[in-house]
């Protein structure tokens, strides 16, 4: 059984809280980012559950995992599906790079809504 032990600060007792799995060093870039404002702004129950939890850092990491898979998917998919190919890349550069661009947007876009804005 897990016992809860106390510090004095003046006239009160103090809980000493430690936060487990809070020294792991994860991976968080864009979308771990982007997730980390989202929650702090519109989610916060959310968001200080993951803190309390010792839960925030993996929680971020597996959104910039996800997400960034995710982009690499549907930007494939969609590349395929409107003929975009090398072919392109080596007759046209300009349509090819407006082309990958556009793409590029639109798999955000999609992967805002999905993963990191929910």
């Amino acid at each position: 059984m897990n016992k809860i032990t106390y510090h004095k600060e003046g006239d009160y007792l103090i809980p000493d809280l430690i936060v487990e799995n809070s020294n792991k060093d994860y991976r968080i870039g864009k979308y771990g980012r982007l997730r980390l404002n989202y929650l702090k702004e519109h989610k916060k129950g959310l968001y200080t559950e993951l803190i309390i939890n010792g839960i925030l850092s993996k929680h971020l990491s597996d959104i910039e995992d996800s997400a960034t898979k995710r982009i690499d998917t549907i930007i494939k998919q969609l590349a395929k599906s409107e003929n975009i190919n090398e072919d392109l890349k080596s007759n046209n550069q300009l349509a090819w790079v407006q082309a990958m661009n556009n793409i590029k947007n639109r798999a955000k876009e999609i992967v805002y809504n999905e993963i990191i804005y929910v």
